[in-house]
């Protein structure tokens, strides 16, 4: 398949303008489906380019939010393109864009598709301290992106992150506790409250004590299919990619679906509100 990214500029207005897409029909009142996906870039895990099909993933599954991490904008090794927007016009989503980092020339961090309007979205980095005889040197910045939706219901806080990727749980553990306390000033505004993303530990670990411990519940557990795991891509054999509940958000099922349109596997989850 011709690459999207690939094509000159005036043959990609042409194909979005084709393929310019609305949003698949909404979930059941009261209910709201949710995907997790961290689309390495618009990459494969060969390197090969393939938004359209990450766009596609979207739109078959149904979801109402999607939850991205590895995003691109006008990076160069991405076309350049803009990928949130391209994926935005694809599916017929609102987006909002995350910076982290600057990279190549562009931007890259997190991105939330959303079926209904986003009403306010904001990045915020996630900051560490190095212990004694360390420093921060070659670290990628993390963030955290908090938005809140239009949803039919009533507004929905969503917060979608992608921390550290590194053995050990260091920088991890600042990173969650900052996610928290953002987490606990948008808990304060009484809507319901999502946590997702990539967050590169394992269900045993630390970081994910500390969501529990702060009231917040993994997804996974209620009423997920089979081992949870999403990476690798081909023969997945951990879980890092996690949906978080609180108060009366009930799972009504979660699966991880079979695809490589990324060097991560999809979470999809499905829930009822209030």
């Amino acid at each position: 398949m011709t690459s999207i990214l690939r094509l000159p500029s005036f043959a990609l207005a042409a194909l979005l303008a084709a393929c310019a897409g609305t949003p698949p029909a909404t979930s059941p009142a009261g209910e709201l489906s949710v995907l997790v996906y961290n689309i390495h870039a618009g990459k494969d895990a060969g390197g090969a380019s393939n938004l359209p099909r990450v766009a596609e993933l979207v739109r078959s599954t149904g979801a109402d939010l999607v939850l991205l991490q590895e995003v691109d904008r006008n990076t160069r090794r991405s076309g350049p393109a803009d990928q949130p927007a391209i994926l935005a016009r694809l599916t017929g989503y609102s987006v909002a864009l995350g910076r982290t980092i600057g990279f190549q020339g562009g931007d890259y961090g997190l991105a939330l598709l959303s079926r209904w309007p986003i009403r306010t979205d904001t990045l915020i980095p996630l900051a560490v301290t190095p212990p004694p005889g360390r420093t921060t040197e070659g670290r990628e910045q993390r963030g955290v992106l908090l938005a809140e939706v239009d949803a039919p219901g009533g507004p929905l806080a969503v917060l979608n992150t992608h921390l550290d990727a590194s053995g050990e749980e260091l920088w991890r553990a600042q990173e969650i506790a900052t996610v928290l306390r953002v987490a606990g000033v948008a808990r304060e505004r009484g809507m319901p409250l999502l946590i997702g993303g990539d967050l590169n530990a394992r269900p045993q670990s630390a970081i994910h004590a500390g969501l529990r411990a702060a009231g917040f519940r993994d997804a996974w557990p209620e009423c997920g299919e089979g081992d949870g795991f999403t990476f690798p891509v081909a023969a997945p054999d951990r879980r890092i990619d996690y949906l978080y509940l609180t108060g009366t958000t009930r799972c009504l099922s979660a699966r991880v679906l079979a695809s490589d349109a990324s060097d991560h596997r999809p979470l999809l989850v499905r829930l009822r509100l209030r």
